[in-house]
């Protein structure tokens, strides 16, 4: 069976996709960063606190948590099993589902939540936002909104934390 045949970059194509690459993990990086600084938390912490504050009652099944992180179900356990031990999530059983669990989003979690924000939306701000006019804000979310990695991962292959258990 032959290799199917590989289609390199061109020379712009390399140029966008190292881009992509630089100013994604960059600013992801500096944002951590400033996370850890100013209130000892990481960014994917934060992401967790932030889709749990969104959720109805602000709990999310482990499964649905992982996918929207892209994590495996042990990564999101790992990440779970520090903000239950830090006293920010709590795990409760599925009410429709007693093979499933929650992540639910205590009161101090919402509170650590409400004072991370500021620095994170400021550096959101500082680091990207206002680095680029609307028009280039629309013209990039339009062209990022037509790279579906939900699709890639289930097309690709790639373990799937959705069609998973929860951890």
């Amino acid at each position: 069976m032959s290799e199917p045949e590989v289609r390199w970059l061109t020379e712009p194509e390399m140029d966008a996709w190292r881009s992509l690459v630089h100013v994604s993990t960059g600013v992801l990086a500096m944002l951590d960063n400033e996370l850890q600084a100013e209130h000892a938390m990481s960014l994917g912490d934060y992401e967790v606190l932030h889709y749990l504050s969104e959720g109805p009652d602000h709990a999310v099944r482990m499964s649905e948590l992982a996918a929207t992180l892209h994590l495996s179900p042990s990564g999101i356990t790992r990440r779970i099993d520090g903000l239950v031990k830090s006293g920010l999530v709590e795990r409760r059983p599925c009410p429709s589902d007693r093979r499933g669990s929650n992540a639910v989003l205590t009161p101090l979690g919402l509170k650590v939540l409400q004072t991370a924000a500021p620095t994170h939306v400021r550096g959101v701000r500082e680091y990207f936002i206002d680095r680029l006019d609307a028009g280039q804000l629309a013209e990039l979310a339009s062209a990022l909104s037509r790279i579906d990695v939900d699709e890639q991962r289930a097309v690709g292959g790639c373990d799937s934390a959705a069609t998973s258990g929860d951890g």
